[in-house]
């Protein structure tokens, strides 16, 4: 994939949507594009955070360890990126990440990507604002399973 067609790729992320053009194609020129055939995990939940992910094609899943095997969080389409709260907060992994069909991405390392966020501050803002819409979903989620879990303990106590 030529360069040009890497920055394509980046301006259709909701978060570099607004970078200007020397900033995406500085991003793009640091990232390092990876294939991944289906099954293949991009990341195991409890790994260090090393990069963040943009779906070019294909599409993948975020699975998280469960009593009873592994639980399907989400399905990432293509444009998605992933891993980059984990660079932010530092630590490991929260949940694991595989393709579910051939996966082509551009892997993003933790320097360049916080540069992005140091050096625009649109950046910056737009993701504090995917970082709280993510945080909402969860915690409706949340609320919404405690309240199932609360009707079925209820019902079956009578």
């Amino acid at each position: 994939m030529a360069l040009n067609e890497e920055v394509n790729v980046l301006r259709q992320v909701p978060l570099f949507s607004c970078l200007e053009p020397l900033r995406l194609k500085k991003l793009a020129f640091a990232s390092q594009r990876m294939h991944y055939d289906p099954t293949e995990v991009l990341f195991q939940q409890g790994d260090d955070a090393d990069k963040a992910y943009i779906l070019i094609s294909g599409r993948a899943e975020i699975l998280a360890d469960g009593a009873s095997g592994d639980i399907r969080i989400a399905e990432l389409p293509p444009g998605s990126i992933v891993g980059e709260v984990a660079l932010l907060c530092g630590g490991l992994r929260t949940a694991t990440v595989r393709a579910l069909e051939p996966l082509d991405v551009l892997a993003i390392e933790p320097q360049d990507f916080l540069a992005v966020l140091s050096e625009d501050r649109g950046a910056c803002v737009r993701m504090m604002r995917v970082l709280a819409q993510r945080l909402a979903v969860t915690t409706s989620d949340l609320i919404a399973a405690r309240a199932e879990l609360a009707q079925s303990q209820d019902g079956s106590a009578t």
